[in-house]
């Protein structure tokens, strides 16, 4: 396993330039952030790589949602524009979901005129051909259902099932699940045995403590013993630190590398 250190949220006591060499001399093997408009990807592709650290990935869609027939257009022209960012950077991938969020992860619409039907049908549509856009560019999309209790009422996408399903049944290399144990233990729980069932799936991890977002060892998740369950099904992709630390990064990070001790 790889770690990724999330530098919207860790390191901030540093300033942006700061934080990718920070990230490499804590010992993580890759950097991730969230949104990539509002950046200079220049200047991110040159701080990797003067700190010798991989770029893991960012957000690929923006304003607009899987769940929306109206939106397929502009969602896929979007995520071809994040593609094309995360192959300028050398990013390994971009992190969808089912819906737009705005400010602090707020879900932007929860288009409740809209059935079931209509949400699953056009998100699987959409899927499809943001696969075949990820396979073209090289660079693999990572779907991420929310928690739907603290961070993103009304989000559609909140169980691991739905995503891993509808990953098997479009059958692309390039599109995985990003399973978010934080969110995922505010929503269903059962950590283990729901990674055993879609180990298959997943492509990317992220972990914070439930609840509170902190790192590991401040909530009720038994970190040490998840990473030693992902050892034992043989998980070898990246484990990304998308986490607010308690107190500071550096205890943060302390307590982030005991569970791969």
């Amino acid at each position: 396993m790889k770690t990724t250190a999330c530098i919207e949220t860790l390191f901030t006591e540093y300033p942006w330039e700061k934080r990718f060499e920070e990230a490499k001399k804590a010992g993580f093997d890759y950097v991730e952030f969230w949104s990539w408009e509002d950046k200079d990807l220049d200047q991110i592709k040159k701080l990797a790589e003067e700190a010798g650290i991989g770029i893991s990935g960012f957000n690929g869609d923006a304003d607009y949602s899987l769940v929306d027939p109206s939106h397929k257009a502009p969602y896929l022209e979007f995520l071809r524009r994040s593609l094309e960012a995360a192959k300028k950077i050398g990013a390994l991938s971009v992190t969808i979901h089912s819906n737009a969020l705005g400010d602090a992860g707020k879900v932007v619409e929860r288009y409740e005129d809209l059935s079931d039907t209509v949400k699953i049908c056009s998100m699987y549509d959409t899927l499809k051909e943001s696969a075949r856009l990820a396979e073209e560019y090289g660079i693999a999309c990572n779907l991420e259902a929310l928690n739907i209790t603290t961070d993103h009422v009304g989000n559609y996408l909140k169980h691991t099932q739905m995503a891993a399903e509808m990953i098997r049944l479009i059958g692309s290399p390039k599109l995985k699940i990003l399973y978010d144990v934080y969110h995922m233990q505010l929503n269903e729980g059962s950590i283990c045995d729901t990674l055993t069932k879609y180990i298959d799936t997943i492509g990317h991890i992220h972990i914070a403590d439930a609840p509170g977002r902190h790192e590991p060892g401040t909530g009720e998740v038994n970190y040490p013993f998840v990473i030693k369950h992902l050892r034992n099904l043989n998980y070898t992709d990246r484990v990304g630190c998308e986490l607010f630390p308690k107190s500071g990064t550096e205890d943060a990070v302390k307590a982030i590398m005991g569970i791969f001790a």
